[in-house]
């Protein structure tokens, strides 16, 4: 090259892209790879040979005319005077599966001129490695405070030893298969996904995984559900106490609690409704005793919750005595006698 000595430049090199295995069907992603394979040069362009090659730059990219261009893929040369007809190889990883790209390299000696670029090669990035499932996979309804799990293949499609790991954000989590390391085509790792919920709305997240700076991804998605209540309420009665008299108006209350919570309490007389729902503590209600018979009663009480669970208190008998308790007067003993009646003006003459 101008400027850098005044001795031939590095023969062109010929080249070639080797496709092998491409994998069709695949959602794209950043694990795709190609395999580039190139001649050694042997001699400068002015035929002397070649004695002090240092490396190779392989420029690559999307469009038809990659080299030269920049950052290209330096590769050290084994040899400083490779023998007639050596090959090259190195691969590209990283790129986007199912999409074109187009090769070149040149050669560059110890100085660092550097060769024209070779013939410009083309194919489509085969993926290193496959992971199903992909898209959108759903959890489905978890309840809260349990999870589920969903298994992840990882499978190593473009050869040689690949490793790699397995990344999610909450409530998703990888509890088992990553990191992995896969040797071979074929080689295959389960990665256990799973969704906790920790609320009602849904969630989603990115399960990713990488291997070898490429990566490739799948959505995981799942909604909470509420824990299915099914504990029925507690209720006892606390007033009036059982074998107690009772008379006029009164307060009937008791106490109640649940797992969750206490919707409402009714108060029942003989069964029957008593007042209307109470639906916060203190639960009472006043019970005029004097709409009811005098005697045996049994009061109790049924506690709900928001789930339709219920709960009933043991009953608790009274008895009920109104009216008047004084005791009536007796008639008085003995005989009647019959009131005096005196004639008027005989009482003065002593006669009455």
């Amino acid at each position: 090259m101008p400027g850098k000595n005044v001795r031939s430049a590095v023969a062109r090199v010929t080249l070639s892209c080797v496709l092998s295995g491409l994998l069709m069907g695949t959602s794209p992603s950043t694990a795709g790879i190609l395999d580039a394979t190139w001649t050694a040069p042997t001699t400068n362009t002015d035929g002397s040979p070649l004695t002090d090659l240092a490396s190779y730059l392989l420029y690559y990219g999307t469009s038809t005319s990659p080299c030269p261009g920049s950052s290209p893929v330096r590769v050290a040369s084994p040899t400083a005077s490779p023998s007639l007809n050596q090959t090259m190889s190195f691969r590209l990883s990283g790129l986007t599966t199912g999409t074109p790209y187009s090769v070149a390299v040149t050669a560059v000696d110890s100085l660092g001129n550097q060769s024209a670029c070779s013939s410009v090669a083309s194919a489509v990035a085969r993926p290193d490695f496959t992971l199903s499932p992909t898209g959108t996979v759903n959890f489905g309804s978890v309840a809260i405070g349990s999870f589920a799990d969903r298994v992840f293949t990882v499978t190593n499609t473009g050869g040689g030893t690949v490793s790699g790991a397995a990344s999610s954000a909450a409530p998703f989590s990888i509890v088992s298969g990553s990191p992995f390391t896969l040797a071979g085509v074929g080689a295959a790792q389960t990665v256990t996904v799973r969704f906790t919920p920790t609320t009602t709305a849904t969630a989603s997240a990115t399960v990713s995984v990488t291997v070898n700076g490429g990566s490739n991804s799948a959505i995981a998605t799942g909604s909470g559900a509420a824990i299915a209540d099914t504990t029925p309420p507690t209720i006892a009665l606390t007033a009036p106490l059982g074998g107690a008299t009772v008379s006029g108006k009164i307060t009937v209350s008791a106490s109640a609690a649940d797992n969750v919570g206490v919707a409402g309490v009714q108060f029942k007389l003989d069964g029957v409704s008593l007042g209307i729902q109470v639906a916060t503590p203190p639960y009472a209600v006043t019970w005029d005793t004097t709409t009811a018979a005098s005697g045996a009663h049994t009061l109790s009480a049924v506690a709900r919750d928001a789930s339709g669970n219920t709960g009933t208190s043991a009953g608790v008998t009274v008895t009920v005595a109104n009216g008047s308790t004084a005791t009536a007067p007796t008639a008085p003993t003995g005989s009647a006698t019959t009131p005096n009646r005196c004639p008027p003006g005989q009482a003065k003459k002593g006669r009455c």
